[in-house]
Order: structure tokens, then C-alpha cells, then sequence
């Protein structure tokens, strides 16, 4: 009887289904990002210092653009991210001496955010913990159990380390934006770049809200001498420090050659 009276009571919302009802097709969002990079590749030569990669596009729509709020472009590049160990240290009876430690799980070896504005005043907090975007959340995790209280001054210390030597920046304003519809961004890449394949991200945002990205890899490596180099110290160390100690001994005798010639009268 219970079974009888369910089917009586589901048969009228059956019938009503279409025959072949399929589900909701998610709907591209109205306003698309178009974009490109001016090279995918960067090569490391032993005269490497720095170079620049160029990253534009459009925004591409099928109606109008929207009334309100302009759009706001957002840039970010990475590089392979790395497991690291940030320690404090404080000076005890004359002895510095680590005091505490935080391990950082995966922490960027390289990342620039440029945007058309602040990004203070176009990236709520929440759509920034969405994606990650800002600087100190570009660190995925921390790895281990943790041995302080407060682990926020030692992330920071590492991000002020790292905006030192030039590995994390925040362009604003550096994303150029033409009548809501053309965009560029120059993205400077320093010396000391490591190998790895680098991410390019672009959010495209409308009101505070992030509604569509675009991603893009740009792979990093070291060509000629400098590759030949890097493989030969991780491949045969052994090899590596006696061609090492084998040139700094030609080195110092050359000097030492040249300096008796020079004081001979």
C-alpha cells in the first residue's frame, strides 16, 4: 500500500519531466578573456640578466560593455614553488642561537601580481583566499607540526627577504587597460630566476568579483655552458668539485705568475 500511494503521489512530477531532459549546460560568462604572451620560453646562458616578458589581450563580449563599475585586470606569474625552513634567530650570551622555526610547504620561487589598480581597492578578501592571489597567499602551506605560536612574522620575513632580491613584487598599475576592452602588462623577470615551468594567470574582474581567468605556462631552462654546468654538478658532483678545485689552482698560479712578472725589475 505505501508503495502504491508513493508512485501515485511522484507520477504527476514524472510526467511533467520532458522526455529526454538533460542537464543545465553551464552558460560562458559575458565578458571572455582573449589574451597571449610574447614568448612561451626563456633561456638561462651564462650571460643571462634578466629579461621581459609582454602579456596582452582583449576582452571579448557578445553585448555591450556593462554599465557601472570599470573592469580591473590582474596578473600574477609564478615560479616552481619549493619546500623551505624559515628560521628566527636571537643573540644569547654573545651566541646567536635559533629560537623557533616554520616550515613552509610550498612557497613560490617566483611571483609578480601587477594590476590596472591598488589591489587593495579591486580585490575583496574573500575572492583573494578563491584564488590566491596576493603575495601572502601565494604560500600553499606549511608543512610539519607547528613549532610557534604565531607563524605570520615568519612568513613575513620571508616575503621582505624575497621582495629584497627582487623575487616577489607587486606591480600596481602596471596592467594597462584600453576603453575596457585591450589590456597589456610587462612583467620584468630578474637574473636569478630558477628552472622550472612558470604559470601566467589573468583575472578578469567586474565589480569585486572575479568572472573569468585565463592561464598560460612559460617554461624556464638553462642552455649551453650554463645547462652543461648545472647537469655536471647534479649528475657527477664528484667530476664537478675536482674541474672546480682543478681551476682554481690554474687560476691561482696564473695570478701568482702574473704578479711576479709585475714586481720582477
Amino acid at each position: 500500500m505505501i508503495r502504491h500511494a508513493l508512485f501515485a503521489a511522484l507520477a504527476p512530477v514524472l510526467l511533467a519531466l520532458p522526455a529526454n531532459a538533460q542537464p543545465a549546460t553551464p552558460q560562458p560568462p559575458p565578458e571572455q578573456i582573449v589574451a597571449g604572451l610574447s614568448r612561451d620560453d626563456v633561456d638561462i646562458t651564462t650571460s643571462f640578466d634578466g629579461s621581459e616578458i609582454i602579456i596582452y589581450g582583449a576582452i571579448k563580449r557578445e553585448t555591450r560593455i556593462p554599465a557601472g563599475a570599470p573592469l580591473d585586470v590582474i596578473v600574477t606569474l609564478e615560479g616552481p614553488a619549493q619546500a623551505l625552513t624559515v628560521r628566527h634567530k636571537e643573540r644569547r650570551l654573545g651566541i646567536w642561537i635559533n629560537t623557533g622555526r616554520v616550515s613552509v610547504g610550498a612557497a613560490p620561487s617566483f611571483y609578480v601580481v601587477a594590476t590596472t589598480r591598488p589591489l587593495h581597492l579591486i580585490l575583496p578578501t574573500a575572492e583573494d583566499q578563491r584564488h590566491r592571489i596576493s603575495i601572502p597567499l601565494a604560500m600553499r602551506a606549511f608543512a610539519g607540526p607547528m613549532e610557534v605560536e604565531d607563524a605570520v612574522p615568519y612568513t613575513e620575513a620571508l616575503i621582505r627577504l624575497r621582495r629584497a632580491s627582487d623575487l616577489y613584487r607587486q606591480d600596481d598599475g602596471a596592467v594597462r587597460l584600453a576603453e575596457q576592452t585591450l589590456f597589456r602588462a610587462d612583467v620584468r623577470l630578474p637574473a636569478n630566476l630558477v628552472e622550472g615551468v612558470y604559470s601566467t594567470r589573468i583575472f578578469l574582474l567586474r565589480d569585486g568579483r572575479v568572472i573569468d581567468t585565463f592561464r598560460a605556462p612559460i617554461e624556464v631552462r638553462k642552455v649551453g655552458l650554463e645547462r652543461w654546468l648545472y647537469r655536471l654538478a647534479l649528475e657527477q658532483p664528484f667530476i664537478y668539485g675536482i674541474m672546480s678545485l682543478a681551476i682554481a689552482v690554474a687560476a691561482g698560479w696564473g695570478a701568482s705568475a702574473a704578479f711576479r712578472l709585475v714586481k720582477r725589475p
